[in-house]
């Protein structure tokens, strides 16, 4: 009997056996309240899913034996990406992005990188600062300090540094971690500029009056009351 294989567009991770398709002979079962209740046959096992009304869930296929859980398939699943989706939250924090300046860094620029380095901030990742000098901008120094005091000041809101602007070789390195959600300023994407509310009252120009033609109230002489050539002189 041919082993299943996963699909060619899963990756391994998602493919989980589930009761019929796993192919041990012999399991080790965790139970409903998470106890180990040892290594039994694997039709032992299914009868002990069938028994409680759940499923026998392979969760460690390379073990000897495999390792089968009696657990509900979507609880499963749920708890799994649940526990996936925290991993990746971890794995923001470590992530570190690169934004170089110099001392003579032109205004519009330097609003340009604080932008992205509030968003790199703002999805929990590390941004080191790094600003280089170039030949002669080494004997003035406090030109290069002064930016990336700036730099830093701006960034506030959302990080703050791990150690003091340091001169390393010909640049000043530092690095900034993101500042807790609860602790962070909202992202500027998110902060919705109110407008001016209008008023509400405002006043209107009077309608011009439609000029009427003055009617007879007397019948005319067709004997029509509502004549309308009765007015009309030749």
């Amino acid at each position: 009997m041919s082993r299943p294989f996963p699909s060619r567009h899963s990756s391994p991770d998602s493919f989980v056996r589930v009761n019929g398709k796993i192919r041990a002979r012999e399991v080790r079962v965790i139970g409903v309240d998470n106890k180990q209740l040892g290594v039994i046959s694997l039709n032992e096992a299914l009868a002990l899913a069938r028994q409680h009304g759940v499923d026998l869930v392979e969760i460690a296929a390379t073990a000897t034996p495999p390792v089968c859980r009696l657990v509900n398939l979507g609880k499963f699943r749920y708890e799994k990406a649940k526990k996936d989706k925290e991993s990746k939250k971890h794995q923001h924090a470590s992530i570190v992005k690169e934004v170089q300046l110099s001392p003579r860094i032109d205004p519009h620029d330097l609003g340009i990188k604080i932008q992205h380095a509030i968003g790199f901030l703002c999805e929990d990742m590390k941004v080191k600062v790094v600003l280089k000098f170039r030949g002669r901008e080494m004997a003035h120094q406090e030109f290069g300090f002064q930016v990336v005091n700036k730099f830093l000041g701006e960034l506030a809101p959302f990080g703050h540094p791990d150690f003091e602007p340091k001169l390393v070789g010909r640049g000043l390195n530092v690095m900034i971690s993101p500042l807790p959600r609860n602790k962070r300023a909202k992202p500027p994407h998110q902060i919705e500029s109110v407008a001016p509310s209008l008023n509400s009252h405002t006043l209107k120009a009077p309608a011009p009056e439609k000029s009427r033609v003055p009617v007879s109230s007397e019948p005319a002489a067709g004997g029509f009351a509502n004549n309308p050539f009765a007015n009309l002189q030749v």
